[in-house]
């Protein structure tokens, strides 16, 4: 069995990643952070250009018709360049609910703009600190309107409609709704990560459309985010453990590299180890979205939880193999822990999904 991917998708890694350092895109994240702006427009309008954010759309709604073999790629370099884009949002989350459980009118009227980059999606799905639950969702779906707050929601301010899990009638399930539409009231909100938008929502009987989708069809949408988001942490927490390793061995002091301490050899052992495993698991996970295999659930919270643990481990000790310049705002390592911190918030956190991959073993083992 091959666990690689192939020569074409490995060509494609290679341009993405020549591409975003050609744009030094950490610099850009860093320009973002300090500024008033909540995204790097230009840098989005060429990821668009790229073709990145039409992958996996069908050739039909105008898109590149590949797979998620190939996005699984560009996500993990994405993550390793720190790209402030609002891409998670657009393609894992809003443009996967449209083609998953959206009609054909929903898609002829949203896939070929968010194929160009022209329009951008949220997912609006956060009401509280507590995970959302088909229970404690509070946002309600009448007569063809919308009512209910959202928190939370990545690239919410930036965004030009947003898919809404809502109640309509005893079901929970998702709506899309524009964010210029009557009664959308949008507040930006702060976060550890400036580079990385987010907002409060308000929808007050704001005019929306009805996905084909209920809650079982809401899980399945965040297995399948989950596993694009764990190739983004993967890149992030490889390019940790590369400028941990780079900084080492550049790095003398008492004569010699401080690379050659057993202390440092032991992080950065440790930083492999669980960039390694969190590859093969991440890969399992490439596999099982690529194929819908029944094992999404399980494969889709293994690698979600290993990919987690790897950028925190790979994120923190960074900064600790820096030593005390490490702290300082100067040096990028903070850039890559908020990101870290990020993205194990978003669509639930570690605690969360170490649960779903519970639950999804005890099921597995009951058949």
């Amino acid at each position: 069995m091959n666990f690689e991917f192939s020569a074409d998708q490995m060509q494609l890694k290679d341009i993405a990643r020549k591409f975003l350092e050609k744009e030094e895109t950490v610099k850009r994240a860093r320009t973002i952070l300090e500024g008033e702006e909540s995204y790097d427009k230009d840098l989005w309008s060429q990821v668009a250009e790229m073709g990145f954010t039409a992958t996996a759309i069908p050739e039909e709604y105008g898109g590149l018709g590949l797979g998620y073999l190939e996005l699984c790629v560009i996500a993990e370099e994405l993550g390793r360049s720190l790209a402030p884009t609002p891409f998670s949002s657009s393609v894992y989350l809003a443009t996967e609910s449209i083609l998953q459980f959206g009609s054909d009118s929903l898609k002829q009227a949203n896939l070929p703009s968010l194929a160009s980059g022209e329009k951008i999606g949220a997912f609006a799905h956060t009401e509280s600190t507590t995970s959302p639950t088909e229970e404690n969702i509070t946002c309600e779906f009448k007569d063809g309107s919308l009512s209910g707050s959202k928190i939370a929601v990545t690239d919410g301010d930036v965004a030009d409609f947003f898919i809404v899990s809502a109640k309509s009638g005893s079901e929970v399930g998702l709506f899309l709704v524009e964010s210029s539409a009557d009664g959308v009231e949008v507040t930006s909100q702060p976060t550890l990560d400036p580079s990385r938008s987010h907002a409060a929502i308000t929808f007050k009987n704001a005019k929306a459309e009805a996905l084909n989708s209920g809650w079982s069809n809401i899980t399945t949408l965040l297995d399948r985010a989950a596993v694009l988001f764990s190739f983004e942490q993967l890149g992030g927490a490889e390019a940790c453990m590369n400028m941990a390793k780079e900084y080492a061995m550049g790095r003398y002091a008492f004569g010699r590299s401080i690379a050659s301490f057993q202390a440092i050899k032991h992080k950065l052992a440790d930083m492999f180890i669980a960039v390694e495993l969190a590859r093969s698991n991440c890969y399992y996970g490439a596999w099982a979205l690529s194929t819908d295999a029944p094992e999404l659930p399980t494969a889709a919270a293994t690698c979600r939880v290993s990919a987690s643990q790897a950028y925190h481990e790979c994120s923190k000790e960074n900064i600790q193999t820096h030593g005390g310049m490490g702290f300082t705002w100067e040096f990028d390592c903070h850039l890559y822990y908020r990101r870290c911190r990020q993205l194990a918030a978003n669509i639930g956190s570690q605690s969360i999904w170490k649960d779903k991959l519970i639950s999804s073993l005890e099921r597995a083992n009951q058949i």
